[in-house]
């Protein structure tokens, strides 16, 4: 057999797969605390030794490693764009995609107080982008200009308008700031163009972000890493959609935000008068930062009450339970009351972010996001795959029968649980293993 590692670092725990590159199966897996503390590679070794004994495999060492890191925060990324409807929100869609906590959106000319507020929002990097191609130049300019001379030394990817595009990465690598050269995000209006920016970004974050968290004293983690996590999944859910051949939508619980990737078809609105101004994004990624199963789980409680999901009694129950959970993240179910608090906090984050999803609201369009044809549910997260079968699958149902939601339900959709963890190890093994990619999620996800 040829083998493959693929692994996921994680800001709590460690996950390490060894893959059957042949017949594109698991054939071992094992997870350890990351070890955010000393150094991740601690972690990263105990979890990928104890999967490589499980299969049987000999060496890890000898094997090839796969790794994708969401350690010590993520990617953190601010976005600043010409104006807040349009190439703002079409950058905001991007980051997203490739991975991104979106943690500031700026739009319009950065003046001091603006050049604050992005500096107190913390990025790792900033997606400098403005103006259609042949469209708005001034606003583009006068960022960049703006940057450089604010001495700015957090990474640019410079993803505007394509007519100033070279000359304004001349003026900010004079200036020092590193800067990444991409594709316009919206060369035309209506038109999403996420797949230039989305390699740069993930580019920045392997040569830049990794080794600025210092999660490692040596070069190793930083040679290992090969995408920030969430871009790894949607890149997973990509290949999942394609084998299974229709829409999809995955939602995964953890314990600071709850993610949501959809891939749909595209159909009439990408051209016709109902499309987006800021583009559709087919293949999108949301992140729910106030939903979580641990120091977020209080955010669960309230928004499940602004979202009437919740009564009162059942509100002071779960709030006190959230509370608890958000104190101690390292908490683990003990007896069966805290596994049916733990399903209960489950199915409210995941219905809540998937109503924002569907919406709109977390997408940022208009019509929201027409999920009526999605043909299959998959649910991810801790809480789930530790659960058993039939609670993991109910949390997933619940979703699925949200009638009051406001937003048009999947009219058949198939319930599924990523209990073995291979989305993440099918978006690693996309690039230079797609055969094997795509079997290992038909085998564990598709149905084979």
């Amino acid at each position: 057999m040829r083998l493959a590692v693929c692994a996921d670092v994680g800001s709590t725990w460690t996950k390490a797969a060894v893959v059957d590159l042949d017949a594109g199966r698991l054939v071992g897996a094992a997870s350890a605390p990351t070890s955010v503390g000393t150094d991740v590679l601690h972690g990263l070794d105990a979890a990928v030794g104890a999967a490589a004994d499980g299969a049987g495999a000999g060496p890890a060492r000898v094997l090839p490693w796969y790794v994708c890191s969401s350690a010590g925060g993520g990617l953190r990324l601010a976005v600043v764009g010409y104006e807040p409807l349009v190439t703002a929100q079409a950058g905001r869609r991007v980051g997203l995609s490739a991975g991104a906590n979106v943690v500031h959106v700026a739009a319009g000319r950065l003046g001091a107080a603006e050049l604050s507020a992005v500096r107190a929002a913390r990025p790792d990097v900033v997606l400098l982008v403005g103006g259609t191609d042949g469209g708005d130049v001034d606003t583009v300019t006068h960022n960049a200009t703006r940057l450089a001379r604010a001495r700015w030394r957090v990474p640019v990817v410079l993803a505007g308008n394509v007519e100033v595009r070279d000359a304004l990465r001349g003026v900010l690598a004079a200036a020092g700031v590193p800067v990444t050269v991409a594709d316009n995000v919206l060369p035309r209006i209506g038109v999403l163009a996420p797949a230039s920016a989305r390699a740069a970004i993930r580019e920045v974050f392997l040569r830049h972000v990794i080794g600025g968290k210092r999660l490692s004293r040596g070069a190793r983690f930083g040679r290992l890493v090969r995408a920030a996590t969430p871009d790894a999944v949607l890149t997973g859910v990509e290949v999942l959609a394609d084998v299974v051949g229709g829409d999809l939508v995955v939602v995964d619980v953890g314990g600071a935000t709850t993610d949501v990737y959809s891939v749909l078809t595209p159909d009439e609105r990408a051209d016709g008068p109902g499309r987006e101004v800021a583009g559709s994004l087919w293949r999108a990624r949301t992140v729910e930062g106030d939903l979580g199963m641990r120091w977020s789980a209080p955010g669960v409680v309230r928004a499940a009450v602004e979202e009437r999901l919740l009564d009162a009694a059942e509100q002071e129950t779960l709030g006190v339970a959230a509370a608890a959970r958000a104190a101690d993240p390292g908490f683990l179910p003990v007896d069966a009351r805290d596994r049916v608090v733990e399903g209960r906090i489950a199915a409210l984050a995941a219905t809540v972010a998937l109503r924002r999803h569907a919406r709109g609201a977390a997408t940022g369009e208009r019509a929201g996001r027409d999920l009526r044809d999605v043909r299959l549910l998959v649910g991810s997260g801790g809480v789930l795959r530790h659960a058993d079968a039939g609670a993991a699958v109910g949390v997933l149902t619940q979703v699925l029968t949200d009638h009051a939601g406001g937003w048009p339900l999947p009219r058949a959709a198939r319930p599924v649980v990523d209990v073995d963890y291979v989305l993440a190890a099918g978006g690693l093994l996309a690039a230079e293993h797609p055969a094997a990619a795509g079997a290992l999620l038909r085998r564990h996800l598709g149905g084979d």
